[in-house]
């Protein structure tokens, strides 16, 4: 339930009471400053309350904008001030030193827009919605009042709201193959009360159908396979542009929104390489190599944002000659294409896999994203070698807790503190990278079963905690949680490769899976404000380096085998334990009324 507190003088002819109704508030009126103070305390604390201007004069998204958004404590507009139950507390003071200075008396001025500058004065922070075109206004006199409305009815605040609903940013495929027909879908789902959640799940369902569908190996389960999966893609696009269509956004949603992204991939790779198997060609290793390219890649965009984004004097030669280029239209599309963000990949796989064959689509898949990973982390080293920059202590708290490093490598850490502290800046991503070279290499270059790649994984651990031993401030700090993943993900890759078996790889995906879906659960919640995993999470599945040696002790202790059916048993401790606490944690904050958020999406 939401009240809205109309202040001051209805106007004759006026839509602001049927306007606030339409947007699901209950109506109280109040003549002056006194009274609105007594109506906004007999209003519950734990509802929204807005205070709106009876002159006010505007569009309905206008209001909608600046007065139903769930993802702030207070928000406002020209004639119109709302705070939910987080924001209360600083709009009744605001209030009170109103009522106060004004003496309680007939309101003359906006007392809106009064309560809003004296919240600016506090220092509280008040959302303010772009409004663009929409007129939102507190008209002073006739003249003014008439000259407002012929502004409302210059602009189709309906055309505005299905073009706020698509992403100002995205890709080339999604901006002008994707958006300008899913927008309209999202209105019709929003009018019949779909939610972007169940959009959400339409997504996956109709992804995992596609997966299957690429699992019979047949030339027409390849063909509704592609289609499927571009159909999943658009529902993905349909349910971010309902939830800003409809301001329905949700901590639970963005959270479903992110891991239901690589779910669907995933799965996809899963079902191609199914159905190759059907047809006599063994694809798995290539389907564990995309997954692992793939997630070190959005690692490296995770790592990378934390590590910046509240970095001072945050300049850079490197990221002006980008901001040159942006003024260069056509450059702007060329480079998020050659990146292979989520849309054009798609594209590209849902293609591959109609017109070709599973091995000729997983090598485009790979050449296409090594190639991006190469261009993105090449440039952002660049900016991070020419940026003058200072990191904070949050980007680092961060990035330590994206290394996911557990008892061994944090052991090892506490004991190297003191000798770490007079090593180079650039230590920490440096041995991190050797550390993990020697791991997977020694993997690779010995058979399968010796005692030299356990050997490599205690160095491994003895690295890892070198690697943050202290506080990851450095210009490549951010390379050292990437560099880990490489290393644990591709060692198990390598060995179950090495393993030559039947069941090996799958088995290799199944783990990998489980532990990326722990360090994609790892990223929303730093970016959802919610800390990361608890310590005893991190500890049960050993941490990377745990997990590391662990795989590499397997490998030498049992048969190939019996190293299979350990690989599959690993993999569905891991998923349950980390699937159970990761569901726990985002439907009690859900529950729990934690602040709304909205992801945007991963550009790549």
């Amino acid at each position: 339930m939401s009240t809205a507190i109309l202040t001051g003088q209805p106007v004759p002819g006026s839509s602001i009471e049927a306007d606030l109704r339409s947007l699901g508030f209950d109506l109280r009126t109040a003549a002056d400053a006194a009274e609105a103070e007594t109506l906004l305390a007999e209003v519950p604390g734990d509802e929204r309350v807005a205070l709106v201007d009876a002159r006010f004069v505007g569009h309905v998204h206008a209001l909608r904008l600046g007065l139903t958004d769930p993802r702030f404590p207070l928000a406002g507009i020209p004639g119109a001030v709302t705070a939910q139950p987080a924001g209360r507390q600083a709009l009744t003071r605001a209030m009170a030193r109103e009522n106060s200075a004004g003496g309680g008396t007939t309101l003359v001025d906006s007392l809106a827009d009064r309560i809003l500058t004296a919240l600016d004065a506090d220092g509280t922070g008040v959302h303010r919605p772009e409004l663009g075109s929409l007129v939102a206004a507190v008209p002073a006199d006739p003249q003014a009042r008439n000259e407002a409305r012929q502004a409302v009815a210059d602009v189709d605040d309906e055309a505005v709201r299905l073009k706020s609903a698509v992403k100002a940013r995205d890709g080339f495929f999604t901006t002008y193959c994707i958006s300008p027909y899913s927008r309209y879908i999202a209105r019709w789902c929003a009018r019949r009360g779909l939610t972007p959640n169940q959009v959400t799940t339409a997504s996956l369902i109709t992804a995992l159908i596609a997966a299957a569908c690429a699992a019979t190996g047949t030339r027409g389960g390849f063909v509704a396979a592609g289609v499927l999966l571009i159909a999943s893609f658009v529902l993905d696009c349909t349910d971010g542009q309902l939830a800003r269509y409809s301001l329905q956004y949700s901590t639970l949603g963005a959270w479903l929104d992110a891991t239901f992204d690589r779910a669907k991939e995933y799965a996809y790779y899963a079902g191609l390489a199914l159905g190759a198997a059907r047809g006599g060609d063994d694809v798995w290793a290539l389907a564990l190599g995309a997954m692992v390219l793939q997630t070190c890649r959005h690692v490296v965009d995770f790592s990378f944002n934390e590590a910046n984004h509240d970095a001072t004097a945050n300049t850079s030669p490197t990221a002006a000659l980008s901001d040159k280029l942006d003024s260069v239209g056509w450059t702007v599309w060329v480079r998020r294409m050659i990146v292979l963000p989520i849309g054009e990949r798609w594209a590209m796989i849902a293609v591959l896999t109609a017109v070709t064959t599973p091995r000729i689509t997983f090598y485009a898949l790979l050449v296409g994203c090594a190639f991006a990973a190469t261009y993105t982390t090449a440039g952002r080293v660049l900016r991070s070698l020419t940026r003058k920059a200072r990191r904070t202590d949050r980007a680092a708290g961060a990035l330590a807790d994206l290394a996911d490093s557990g008892p061994l490598a944090q052991g090892f850490a506490e004991a190297l503190k003191k000798p770490a502290r007079r090593l180079p800046g650039f230590t920490a991503p440096v041995v991190a990278l050797l550390g993990g070279l020697a791991v997977v290499l020694t993997a690779a270059l010995t058979d399968f079963g010796g005692p030299w790649p356990v050997v490599a994984a205690l160095g491994y651990a003895l690295t890892s905690g070198l690697a943050v031993a202290r506080p990851l401030k450095g210009a490549l700090d951010w390379l050292v949680p990437p560099f880990l993943r490489a290393a644990e993900y591709g060692t198990v890759l390598v060995l179950a490769a090495k393993a030559d078996v039947n069941g090996a790889l799958p088995a290799a995906f199944g783990l990998v899976a489980a532990v990326a879906y722990h360090h994609y659960d790892t990223v929303y919640r730093i970016r959802g404000d919610a800390g990361a995993p608890p310590a005893w999470l991190v500890r049960s599945i050993g941490g990377h380096e745990g997990r590391t040696l662990l795989v590499t002790a397997l490998a030498a202790l049992l048969t190939a085998s019996q190293f299979k059916v350990a690989l599959t048993a690993l993999a569905v401790a891991v998923a349950l334990v980390v699937l159970v606490e990761s569901i726990r944690f985002w439907v009690a904050a859900h529950q729990g009324g934690a602040p709304a958020v909205h992801d945007e999406g991963e550009p790549a």
